[in-house]
Formats: structure tokens, C-alpha cells, sequence
């Protein structure tokens, strides 16, 4: 099997290459060669600019039976990806997000592939619109298309996040014995995926016709509660957690940019089966624990000197001051 991988050195594309490599297939990544690569040489790079129809058609020169797009976020985009590989490949992979969803609760809790697509992100709008053209062209024979929504995905070459933002501070205050911040009552539900569990949905959904024309959740099983989270992190970190509760509006809106994460994503419930996925690639079997995947992914960021420090941080103490006169901390 040929596989050729638009991505390849991101967060969820190294456990994808690393599945991959495991079966035995031939991976070609295409990308522009700036980030760490540590793959052996068996793995080709053709080096462009997927956003320039000229530099992706450098693709053509051999074909393939597998592409998969780790980095389509618009309908031009879409366009352009359409464009070159109709007709040119078996199957087209399509990294969508659970974002896609939106912020409803079905009635199980649990988020499947069944539930309304009502995203109420730009990201997840844009996703939406994307899955629909490569749907129509697996409907008109151009390829055949299986989406793939991953949720909070984690591991080596990226921050871990946490209920407010990104790259959270929280780690650091952990480590000096400073209390967090976790919005609402701390009872939110979420879910967090190794990259390596969540790439051997993709890897192993190459070329299995059962996943030709739909869409899957690609989540471990275990659900968190923001307590649950923070208090897990803090024991991967050597550490006990002080949670200090506040409403979600009262955090967003002391630095909106800043907590943008919380006020589109995190705020919202995030559990999600996978069922479906596990039914028809049984291969895809999570086995990373969360203590073991974030001590790995947070030890990573030291060593590439990218450690968030929470000195001088104003605003986030200025909410500290504010939740602690009104908040509690949990048993």
C-alpha cells in the first residue's frame, strides 16, 4: 500500500506515520520540511505548500491508493485537494474534529456519529462545509471518503492544555504549589486521546472498505470531569492540584483572546463514543493512560525549553483573588 500523508510531523500525524509504518506501508509526507522529523529514511517528504495547487501537484508524479489530509480547514482548500486527486487515488482520509458537533447534550451523553452537526465554531462551521464536498465526490466516484473527528488530542511536540486555554500556565503553578483555575463546578465533561491511539484509527482505516463513506469519532473511552483532569495532571507532575472554581463568563470575559479555548470549546460538554470506530477497524484499541501520555508530553515541552512560566501573570491572578472569595475547593 502508498499512502501519502499531507502533514506528517504534526501532533496527531507522527502517531499516523508511526501505525502506518507498522503495517508495513509505504508513507510519503508532504509538507514543508520545517518541523522535527525523526522518522526513518523509508519514509519519503515531498517538501511544498499544500495551499498552492502547483507545489501539491508535485504529487502527481506517482500515485497513490491512500491520501490522507491532516490540514484541509476550508472549502478552497477542499477545492484544491478535490482538484488534484480525483480520479488519482482509492481512498481520501479527512481529519475533521469533533468541533463539528457543536454544544448540544444527546439525551445518552454521549456525542455519536449520529448527532447533529451544529458547530458553533468558525473551525467547526469550516469543517463542516469541508466534509460535505468530499462526501459529494465520494458519492460521484471521484474517491472514496472517510472522515475522522479526533477530540483533545495529546502527546510529544505540543502543551498540554487545560480547561481555559492552550498552552496552560496551570501546569506551572501546579509545580510551585499555587492554586488553578477550572470554570463552572469542575463537573464538565471532556475527553483526551494519545496522538499514538488516535493515529491507529487513521493508519488502520487505510484501505478497509467498511470505513469507505463514513465518518467516525476517534476518542478513548474514558470520560473526565475538569476535576477529574486537573487532578490526574497534577499526579503525572509529582504534585497535588488547589482547584478554585469560577463561572466560565467571569474568566472569558477578563481576556476573551486569551481564554478563546474556554469560550467556544471547553465550556461545553465533550464526551464522545467511539464505538462506531472500534465496530468496523478493530485495531483501534486505546491503551496509553493519561497519567503516563501527560507526564511524557509535558516532560517533551522541558526539554525543548518551552515550559510556560506563571510569573507576573496579572490576569490570571487577578481571577485567583476573585475566585477565592467566591469559589471552594473541592474536597
Amino acid at each position: 500500500m502508498k499512502v501519502l500523508l499531507i502533514g506528517g510531523t504534526g501532533l496527531i500525524s507522527t502517531g499516523i506515520v508511526k501505525h502506518l509504518l507498522t503495517r508495513g506501508v509505504e508513507v510519503t509526507m508532504f509538507n514543508r520540511g520545517e518541523r522535527e522529523n525523526h522518522f526513518p529514511r523509508s519514509v519519503h517528504t515531498i517538501k511544498g505548500d499544500r495551499n498552492d495547487p502547483a507545489s501539491l501537484a508535485q504529487c502527481h508524479q506517482q500515485k497513490f491508493d491512500v491520501v490522507i489530509d491532516m490540514f484541509c480547514f476550508t472549502a478552497e482548500q477542499t477545492r484544491t485537494l478535490i482538484d488534484t486527486f480525483k480520479n488519482r487515488c482509492e481512498q481520501m482520509i479527512f481529519c475533521s474534529t469533533v468541533c463539528t458537533y457543536g454544544a448540544k447534550i444527546p439525551s445518552h451523553v454521549l456525542i455519536d456519529e449520529t448527532f447533529p452537526q451544529e458547530p458553533v465554531s468558525d473551525y467547526g462551521k469550516n469543517k463542516v462545509v469541508c466534509e460535505k464536498m468530499l462526501l459529494e465526490s465520494h458519492a460521484k466516484g471521484d474517491f472514496n471518503t472517510t472522515i475522522i473527528r479526533p477530540s483533545y488530542t495529546y502527546g510529544p511536540g505540543r502543551s498540554m492544555l487545560d480547561n481555559l486555554e492552550g498552552d496552560a500556565v496551570a501546569w506551572d503553578r501546579i509545580e510551585k504549589g499555587l492554586p488553578v483555575l477550572c470554570a463552572g463546578d469542575g463537573l464538565g465533561l471532556w475527553v483526551a486521546t494519545h496522538r499514538d491511539d488516535c493515529g491507529k484509527l487513521f493508519a488502520y482505516a487505510a484501505q478497509n472498505k467498511k470505513t469507505y463513506g463514513e465518518s467516525y469519532n476517534a476518542t478513548r473511552d474514558r470520560i473526565f470531569t475538569w476535576d477529574n483532569y486537573y487532578h490526574e495532571a497534577a499526579r503525572a507532575l509529582g504534585h497535588e492540584v488547589k482547584l478554585l472554581h469560577l463561572p466560565a463568563s467571569m474568566i472569558v470575559k477578563a481576556d476573551p483572546q486569551r481564554f478563546a479555548l474556554l469560550r467556544e470549546i471547553t465550556r461545553y460538554h465533550g464526551a464522545y463514543s467511539s464505538a462506531k470506530a472500534k465496530r468496523d477497524v478493530p485495531e483501534f484499541v486505546c491503551e496509553i493512560d493519561f497519567v503516563d501520555g501527560f507526564k511524557e508530553a509535558m516532560d517533551d515541552v522541558k526539554r525543548r525549553k518551552e515550559w510556560r512560566s506563571c510569573e507576573n501573570d496579572k490576569v490570571y491572578e487577578s481571577l485567583i483573588k476573585t475566585a477565592a472569595s467566591i469559589g471552594i475547593l473541592p474536597e
